[in-house]
């Protein structure tokens, strides 16, 4: 029986879904991070947003979680004092079938963070909701979103010419990459330690596959 985790916790990080009362902090650390993701994330284009546009933004983005559509978490440290970035699990991947997305703040890059997070979500989707393939897209020319489906053991499929757009709407390359359920035991990624809890605050069992 698949289980959506709402709360993920990792050595460094806790990744919940994300409450429209998170809208403030959210608001703050994309405009501080403004000039750092607009080059690699289509939907910065978009902003700045008012607030509440913001927080309309995450109760969709709560709604799409509730309905089992898509898993948009905010990445904060323990203790939920300072918001470390996003990780997202989107099922425009197709059926039975996954893709990861994220991003961290930029006084926070270069310390491994985004594979973390990465890997978490990679554990949830294969032992939790079932999945049989988890599918990582990055920008051709986006060397550090390139190195975390290195590290957690993905295979890269292929660069597409023009297939992703940036917040300008200009095409850039499209890299993918791609781990399959049969291939995720032997994989970095598994063995990444984690403990998951679905919407009641009830841990999920997390026991390979």
């Amino acid at each position: 029986m698949s289980r959506a985790a709402y709360r993920i916790e990792t050595e460094r990080l806790v990744a919940r879904c994300w409450s429209p009362e998170d809208a403030p902090v959210l608001r703050a650390s994309l405009d501080q991070n403004d000039q750092h993701l607009r080059p690699y994330i289509p939907w910065m284009r978009d902003e700045p947003r008012p607030l509440e546009a913001t927080a309309a933004r995450l109760r969709a983005a709560r709604a799409a979680f509730d309905s089992d559509r898509d898993y948009k978490y905010g990445l904060f440290e323990p203790g939920e004092g300072r918001l470390v970035g996003e990780v997202v699990l989107l099922s425009r991947a197709g059926p039975d079938a996954l893709e990861i997305g994220y991003w961290i703040d930029r006084e926070l890059a270069g310390r491994g963070l985004a594979t973390e997070a990465a890997a978490a979500v990679t554990r949830v989707a294969f032992e939790s909701l079932r999945v049989q393939r988890v599918d990582i897209n990055h920008s051709a020319g986006n060397a550090a979103s390139a190195a975390v489906p290195r590290r957690l053991g993905f295979t890269q499929d292929a660069t597409l010419r023009r297939r992703a757009h940036d917040s300008d709407g200009v095409a850039r390359d499209l890299t993918m990459w791609s781990l399959f359920a049969d291939e995720y035991p032997g994989s970095p990624a598994s063995r990444v330690v984690i403990f998951a809890y679905d919407c009641m605050g009830v841990g999920i069992p997390l026991d390979g596959i």
